[in-house]
């Protein structure tokens, strides 16, 4: 059973993911994550991405903690059921239609996002059987997305090699919680920046 941890709708249950085709995050990795995320200060007023969601709970937890937007992008049909039916109870808590549900690929939808729409967090937590080549396209086509200062976290097993950052990120953290392993990366610096 998972949970909302912490903010304006910390405690309410959510629904999970039937069957074994997801991999929730368990609640451990979930406070590790979120503990870091605010010491960053990010979540507050932030624009949430949440890609290959799951249920959702990363998501609605940024909702919890004072995410202004969050975009769940799901494929999977059963999933996506889950993540609207979680969205909808964040939301009525929240008293907002703060999460939103896409229910498409991870790729399909970054190229059809509007212009100028900018991310302050990603988390990606895609299935294992992934191969790294397509990890590798989605995190390509995310980092002319990203605004300034934003933060992506992508969950994969320790078993699993490093994702292969695409050019406008760079890893500047990881963390192995057992079988999980999350890596933490930015948008590089522009070479104007790093000149001055």
């Amino acid at each position: 059973m998972s949970r909302i941890i912490a903010g304006a709708a910390g405690g309410t249950t959510l629904s999970s993911v039937p069957g074994s085709s997801t991999r929730p995050t368990t609640d451990r990795v979930k406070e590790a994550l979120f503990s870091r995320l605010e010491s960053y200060g990010i979540l507050d007023g932030a624009y949430v991405l949440d890609l290959f969601a799951g249920s959702g709970s990363l998501g609605v937890e940024s909702a919890s903690r004072g995410a202004a937007r969050v975009d769940l992008v799901e494929l999977a049909e059963k999933a996506a059921q889950v993540c609207r039916s979680n969205a909808a109870l964040v939301n009525k808590v929240l008293g907002s239609e703060r999460v939103r549900v896409h229910r498409t690929k991870a790729e399909t939808y970054l190229l059809r996002v509007p212009p100028g729409l900018a991310w302050d967090l990603v988390f990606l937590d895609p299935p294992y059987p992934l191969e790294e080549e397509g990890l590798a396209a989605v995190l390509e086509a995310l980092a002319p997305r990203l605004a300034d200062g934003a933060v992506v976290v992508v969950e994969r097993s320790t078993r699993s090699p490093e994702p292969a950052w695409p050019a406008g990120l760079e890893r500047f953290s990881e963390k192995a919680y057992g079988e999980t392993t999350l890596w933490f990366a930015e948008p590089a610096a522009k070479e104007d920046d790093a000149q001055e």
